[in-house]
């Protein structure tokens, strides 16, 4: 039988999930409320845009309050950081522990495709500038794709130039990754350099197993949902997806719910919250998760 679950109940159980039912650090929030945080997320959407400060750091402020910017900064750099930088619902800030679940996306991405198709189609037809930048990374990283002698955009928001191609086309496939940032330009080197040791060696799920285990997550994260919802959040495929939601059904673990005035089917995640009240207040970026 389907949950029946009025619209108020599911956004309490929305907010719930997104973390704004946690109590806010009563000192200067840490690592572990980090931790917390993500672990209510899943994700962490990076982008430029900075009318107040940039988007990422926005999350953590609407669930924390108050707190050092250096937190994010820190959890990002070193070989004992606990996030990494990949695309998931766009690039994002994802825990170390999420790198297996994408190495997928890495391997399609190596194959042409799960990027972008102008950049899948520079990258077949430029594979000895690929190999190249792959070389400067390995000898000299980290490097900025800036630090490249006589590649320079044409100043446009997408007028990158082909190192720049040949750096993303990498990072996509996962050949290379960020190792910091300085301002907001990526600095690349290889993952082995860049992620801690017993990240890189946690066994790499099939492509089924993965899939399950970030429809998972996006269900912790949503509370209750649609497919498309479940789906979005790391932008799986439909073809990748539908076998492995009617699993999780089966296994009990996402239970079919009906919401008062969504048009869509629901699920609803087995350990949802369902909060009374939501008294939380929150400055909430284009890009929040929620």
């Amino acid at each position: 039988m389907k949950e029946k679950i009025s619209l108020a109940a599911a956004r309490r159980i929305a907010l719930g999930a997104q973390g704004f039912t946690d109590a806010r650090p009563a000192g200067t929030p840490d690592r572990r409320h980090l931790a917390r945080v993500l672990s209510r997320t899943g994700l962490l959407q990076i982008d430029s845009v900075s009318a107040v400060v940039r988007a990422h750091y926005m999350p953590l402020y609407s669930r924390l309050g108050p707190y050092p910017l250096a937190l994010l900064d820190n959890a990002a750099v070193t070989r004992k950081r606990t996030v990494f930088e990949y695309w998931a619902h766009e690039a994002s800030f994802l825990p170390v522990e999420t790198y297996p679940l994408m190495r997928w996306r890495m391997e399609r991405a190596e194959q042409g495709e799960e990027m972008y198709l102008g950049l899948a189609k520079w990258g077949r037809e430029r594979k000895a500038m690929i190999e190249e930048i792959y070389g400067q990374v390995a000898e000299r990283g980290p490097i900025a794709a800036s630090d490249i002698e006589g590649h320079k955009g044409n100043g446009s928001w997408w007028g990158w130039s082909e190192a720049k191609h040949a750096f993303e086309w990498l990072f996509w496939a996962g050949r290379i990754t960020t190792a910091y940032r300085r301002g907001f330009e990526r600095y690349y080197d290889l993952p082995e350099r860049v992620l801690p040791p017993a990240v890189l060696d946690l066994p790499v799920p099939s492509v089924e197993d993965a899939h399950r285990q970030l429809l998972r997550i996006s269900a912790r994260a949503h509370g209750i949902a649609t497919y498309g919802d479940l789906r979005d959040y790391f932008r799986l495929a439909p073809g990748d997806t539908k076998a492995r939601i009617e699993e999780l059904v089966e296994m009990g673990e996402l239970l079919p719910a009906k919401v008062e005035g969504w048009d869509k089917p629901a699920y609803l995640h087995k350990d949802a919250r369902f909060p009374r009240r939501i008294e939380a207040r929150a400055l909430l970026a284009p890009f929040d998760p929620v």
